[in-house]
């Protein structure tokens, strides 16, 4: 399929190392795709599914020790331990490689290899990248195919270029003691071995599109970032669009699949999806920032997804998908989780394996990080843009995490150079899924802690230059809170669909059409210029309070982010720490 010296070259290498039975190439055509479908399901790998109600779909358990990322066992393997930063953990690339590959060693004996061409981002799009991955699983192979873009088409476009990242996956025994993902940053080299978990081993996921990529885009003056994309269309049908950041459990996918309220929806606006996980941004020729998702589907959490929760999500799953790890409902051959409706199928099978009634069984049946892996172009609001290759225009850029009181339900910063700071300071509170206690701040700068290749001050620099060049062209940076709670511990603002109203009047400020209030932390906004038409019991004087920025409380804010800035040491760019010292006297 091709005749690239270095593709060559190194799929020798790993047929040496793995030793497998055969080579199988993807070239991407669907005659291929469906006699492996057929294989899996003949092995017992994946479970076909009603064919009538969920055309196309599957499912797949994974091992019972199997079934999430796993960050401690995530290593960043850079040359110089100081250039992984104090976020990662590390360890010497030649010791990993060798570690790696006496794991790896043999392991396909018995198997076949495949070996995955595949293109991040639309194939030939200057703003995309390509990958190999080799792998010994039928599952990462149809993953793969719904999340990238594969095949033939992807090799030829490459051509005899060395720009390509490789990426080695092995079963290996699926023995957790010696599970590692590992990145190799300065060789564009991936390694993941005795895992069978998507996130663990669809290698051009977070592994490729985040870990690897933001190191590339720090090296290629571009950004490799953990957010969403979305298109808001007004009813004269023009279209701004955002990239936004929100760590895990702060909505993100609800947000990149919003369907805005009826007021908005009958007035002509629309939200349109460009990503809902990851977006690769570089300067245009207008020296302006574009935007591309540089996935192919949407590897989502299965649980909570419902169709009130996310409508457009739930869409997506309907043909065509894998789900991972869910309730197989023996009735009728479909597919249940928790939180998906009130009725539980008693006659089932939990994501064990095990039979289960719904009804009766104090266990949960489908595992709390079950997945479904659907092709975006499902999604009842994909954008047309979607497989632009040039990308979209980025007129905003929105942070947000889940505090109950300090944040403001949205603020704007002062310039690029402080929503710099703002993104570097996001913060979540601990819930009550996570384990510990509950309320603990816990930073996640810019929805990038576990997913950073490099050391994060040198992220932050990173971030600073491209601001310089983007000069006036530069987005409008926002921060959300859709989470502030009231004293009895409930929420205030609606959420989910009513989100939109906010993301209006961020769409109003960069247009310039509201003012704002100066508070010390950013732009507030009016009470009177966010639109509540159409909200029961929602007014101005319950909106009065969740605008409100404290001093004191940003007082305190402003300690706990001197305690986070000192683990990156003398990385931390002085601009950040100039900003923190302003804020500082703001609240005094």
């Amino acid at each position: 399929m091709t005749n690239n010296k270095t593709v060559l070259s190194w799929i020798d290498e790993m047929k040496e190392l793995l030793q497998p039975d055969q080579i199988v190439w993807i070239d991407g055509s669907e005659e291929q795709l469906e006699a492996l479908r057929k294989e899996a399901c003949e092995s017992g790998e994946l479970i076909k599914l009603n064919e009538e109600k969920l055309p196309g779909c599957y499912l797949h358990r994974t091992a019972v020790n199997d079934v999430a990322r796993v960050e401690d066992r995530t290593f960043i393997c850079s040359k110089d331990e100081k250039d992984a930063g104090p976020t990662n953990h590390w360890k010497d690339p030649q010791e990993a490689y060798k570690m790696l590959f006496d794991i790896a060693r043999g392991s396909m004996k018995g198997r076949t290899m495949y070996v995955i061409p595949y293109s991040m981002g639309p194939v030939g799009s200057p703003l995309a990248k390509i990958g190999l991955e080799v792998t010994d699983s039928i599952y990462v192979v149809l993953n793969m195919a719904i999340m990238a873009r594969i095949g033939k088409a992807v090799l030829d476009v490459l051509g005899d270029s060395t720009d390509w990242v490789k990426g080695l996956h092995s079963r290996c025994d699926i023995d957790a003691e010696k599970r590692y993902i590992c990145h190799f940053p300065e060789d564009n080299y991936i390694i993941s071995v005795n895992s069978g978990y998507g996130g663990n081993v669809l290698l051009g996921k977070k592994c490729f599109a985040l870990r690897i990529a933001s190191y590339q885009g720090k090296n290629e003056s571009w950004m490799a970032e953990h957010m969403l994309i979305l298109g808001i269309e007004n009813p004269q049908g023009e279209v701004k669009y955002v990239s936004a950041a929100f760590p895990s459990a702060c909505g993100k996918t609800n947000l990149a699949m919003l369907i805005p309220p009826e007021g908005y929806t009958k007035a002509g606006y629309k939200v349109w999806t460009v990503g809902d996980d990851i977006a690769w941004m570089r300067i245009g020729k207008d020296g302006r920032l574009y935007a591309i998702n540089p996935e192919a589907g949407f590897f989502g959490v299965a649980p909570g997804t419902n169709e009130k929760s996310n409508p457009n999500a739930l869409a997506s799953t309907k043909k065509g998908t894998i789900f991972t790890n869910v309730v197989q409902n023996l009735d009728d051959n479909t597919v249940w989780w928790e939180g998906l409706d009130k009725n539980p199928p008693t006659n089932a099978i939990n994501w064990k394996g095990e039979p289960w009634n719904g009804k009766e069984s104090d266990e949960k049946g489908a595992h709390p990080n079950s997945r479904f892996t659907a092709p975006a172009i499902n999604c009842p609001c994909i954008s047309s843009e979607f497989e632009n290759p040039e990308g979209v225009p980025i007129s905003a850029i929105i942070f947000g995490g889940r505090r109950a009181q300090t944040t403001p339900l949205v603020y704007q910063s002062k310039d690029w150079n402080n929503g710099v700071f703002v993104g570097s300071i996001m913060a979540s509170e601990t819930t009550a899924a996570a384990a510990g206690a509950v309320g603990v701040v816990r930073r996640d700068p810019m929805a990038m802690l576990p997913f950073c290749g490099y050391h994060m001050g040198d992220y932050f620099a990173h971030w600073l230059e491209m601001g310089e060049k983007l000069g006036d062209k530069a987005p409008k940076i926002f921060n959300t809170n859709w989470f502030r709670l009231d004293d009895e511990g409930h929420f205030i603002w609606p959420g989910f669909g009513d989100n939109f109203r906010v993301l209006d009047w961020i769409i109003n400020r960069v247009e310039g059409k509201v003012e704002a209030n100066e508070t010390a932390i950013g732009f507030v906004p009016k009470a009177e210029d966010l639109n509540l038409e159409g909200l029961k019991d929602f007014g101005v004087d319950e909106l009065q309070p969740i605008l409100e920025v404290s001093n004191e409380q940003w007082a305190k804010e402003a300690e706990g982010i001197e305690e986070f800035y000192k683990k990156f040491g003398d990385r931390l760019p002085e601009e950040l720490h100039n900003q923190l010292e302003t804020l500082r006297n703001n609240v005094k």
